[in-house]
């Protein structure tokens, strides 16, 4: 189910907040708990029952290593519980990738799979990865199977992130947190959801066309106009900005509603100062899980800078291998290595005196952040593209050295092209200008590790905008809804959220 369906805000949603608010009224716990697991498996089970084993059987076996973890503490056990996690990831999400792989290289011509990729199969392994590597290091003492399996299906988060760590989430399930400022809550929640709602169907959805007409036509071979390819590449920046941007904030807005705060997930990221920047700002708990059991456990930067620079790079495949069996997700991943290796390397330089302050400080940091944010946005290209001959095309094209073979194909697209300046306009002062869902709503300690985040903005100075439980902020978000979901009705197709498919 998608928090941008009709079925959710009509069917879902309603109900279980009902359910909540009366098992609230009577103050029993283990209700509540079990109320929002069966509400949540529901919900996944919405889009293909037949995974929904899959998910409790992934959960029944993780809970079993936990409890032989914390019995024995032995390491074997602990390699086996993530070798069982990452076995489920490789049968159903890159056996058909390496199949075509072998098949390619071997010339073997070896059946394919076909397996439909369950939903959510890459967050929930992971959580119960780093839930089982935390009981090894004796940072878990207990857990009662109840808040383990809210732990993994809570559906605010289930889908598509955050991957929350269990000392984030699993305290916070009992009763006085459950009960504790239900209006406050309640509007926070409301708040944060109707504009992750606006930022997904009028803003990310509204713009998805035009990165789709150029990625589609790109991989049909045709040469693309230089316009053209920057409005598909910067079309695909800010879709996938906000898409990922609406639904981090929809997920938040709705664990707020039962009284949940879960990690900060995404911060600005297109304001980012430098690579290494963008990675604390952009999918935050993806970057901590990576940075903490598999960065880390390479060796870091505590083996010198030739193995510092291979783990990097290491870790950035790795983490672009996630996000797809592709490997186009593989390239992505390793064009952020080289960004961060190379950001490092002048990092260092810049330290010991051998780069000289040729500019002003501010014309500097304005330089940094707009190579970082071009370096980001080839990567992107990457990222949307099918194939390396798509990708390439869009590059030669944003280059300006593309010859454009088929030009009927995008008179279309040309005679947009002022509207479309516009709009990118209307979403870079969105971006730039605007605080985020986060700071907009600070004050009432919106998500968990707020304290950084405000370090930050203070350093930044972002606009004072921000929001407060009153009746003229209350009529504000009620247009934002109801433009939102204006636009919902008006959609031909539902869209799923890009993270879905990861």
């Amino acid at each position: 189910m998608v928090f941008s369906s009709l079925e959710f805000i009509y069917l879902f949603l309603p109900p279980v907040l009902l359910g909540y608010l009366f098992l609230r009224h009577l103050g029993w716990e283990n209700g509540i708990i079990w109320w929002l697991t069966i509400a949540s498996l529901a919900f996944y089970g919405w889009w293909t029952p037949i995974y929904l084993p899959l998910l409790l059987g992934s959960v029944v076996i993780n809970y079993g290593f936990h409890r032989v973890l914390l019995k024995f503490r032995d390491k074997g056990i602990l390699i086996a519980g993530i070798v069982f996690n990452l076995a489920l990831i490789a049968v159903f999400k890159y056996a058909d990738f390496f199949i075509g792989n072998v098949n390619l290289l071997a010339g073997a011509d070896l059946p394919m799979l076909r397996l439909v990729l369950p939903l959510a199969i890459s967050f929930f392994t992971f959580q119960q990865i780093s839930f089982l590597i935390d009981t090894y290091k004796g940072e878990i003492e207990t857990s009662d199977f109840s808040r383990y399996i809210l732990f993994v299906v809570f559906f605010p988060q289930l889908i598509a992130g955050p991957i929350v760590m269990q000392k984030e989430t699993i305290p916070q399930f009992r009763l006085p947190v459950f009960q504790s400022r239900l209006a406050l809550n309640l509007s926070i929640g409301a708040t944060l959801f109707a504009i992750g709602l606006f930022k997904k169907i009028v803003l990310a959805d509204g713009i998805a066309p035009y990165a789709n007409q150029v990625f589609t036509l790109a991989e049909a071979g045709t040469g693309v106009p230089f316009e053209a390819a920057w409005i598909g590449a910067l079309a695909y920046t800010f879709q996938l900005y906000f898409d990922f941007s609406g639904y981090c904030d929809m997920a938040l807005g709705l664990a707020r509603m039962f009284g949940i705060r879960l990690p900060m997930n995404f911060n600005s990221p297109y304001k980012a100062k430098n690579i290494s920047d963008f990675w604390r700002r952009w999918h935050i708990t993806l970057s901590h899980f990576l940075r903490d059991y598999l960065y880390i456990p390479l060796g870091g930067n505590r083996t010198g800078p030739a193995r510092r620079y291979a783990n990097l790079m290491i870790t950035m495949l790795l983490g672009g291998l996630w996000h797809g069996a592709s490997w186009t997700f593989v390239f992505w991943g390793g064009l952020h290595g080289a960004y961060l290796g190379i950001n490092h390397a002048w990092s260092a330089l810049c330290e010991r005196g051998y780069v000289p302050a040729l500019l002003p400080r501010p014309v500097a940091e304005l330089l940094a952040r707009a190579i970082t944010l071009l370096a980001v946005i080839v990567a992107w290209v990457f990222f949307r593209a099918e194939s390396f001959a798509g990708a390439t095309n869009i590059l030669v094209g944003m280059t300006g050295l593309s010859t454009v073979f088929e030009p009927k194909a995008w008179e279309a697209l040309e005679a947009a092209g002022t509207s479309v300046w516009a709009l990118f306009m209307i979403m870079a002062a969105i971006v730039f200008l605007l605080p985020n869902s986060i700071e907009f709503t600070e004050r009432y300690n919106p998500v968990l590790g707020l304290k950084a985040m405000i370090a930050r903005r203070k350093e930044e100075g972002f606009l004072p905008l921000r929001w407060r439980p009153s009746p003229a902020w209350a009529a504000a978000v009620v247009m934002i809804g109801a433009v939102s979901m204006l636009q919902l009705y008006r959609l031909a197709d539902m869209t799923e959220f890009i993270y879905f498919n990861f």
